[in-house]
């Protein structure tokens, strides 16, 4: 995983705007963490293997980028995402690491199931 190319990912996205699309989003504050410092709030959210349709796919002006997919009747967005995997030829895969390193969020599309 590489610090996101703002352009690059951007051409990644509209690419598979337009088409039914998998998409796997994934959210953690402290869900992991919370059993070793009960001061932390836990929250996270998960879906995985939705489809959906995007018209427009927008990237934010710096990082940590916020990416939104506009679907029929509303949005699908992602906020605080820092990494993308340059590799991956045929899915967009986007994460937001925090100062360590860890995973706190990811959103990936792609045509297949995850």
């Amino acid at each position: 995983m590489q610090l996101i190319n703002r352009e690059e990912v951007l051409k990644k996205i509209d690419a598979l705007k337009n088409k039914d699309v998998y998409i796997h989003m994934e959210m953690t504050m402290g869900a992991y963490t919370s059993h070793r410092d009960q001061s932390v709030h836990p929250a996270s959210n998960f879906i995985k293997n939705v489809i959906i349709k995007y018209e427009h796919g927008t990237l934010s002006e710096s990082s940590p980028y916020r990416i939104g997919l506009k679907i029929n009747g509303g949005w699908v967005y992602a906020e605080g995402m820092t990494h993308w995997d340059e590799t991956d030829k045929d899915r967009v895969i986007i994460s937001g690491n925090d100062k360590d390193g860890k995973l706190i969020a990811a959103l990936q599309i792609s045509t297949e199931p995850f």
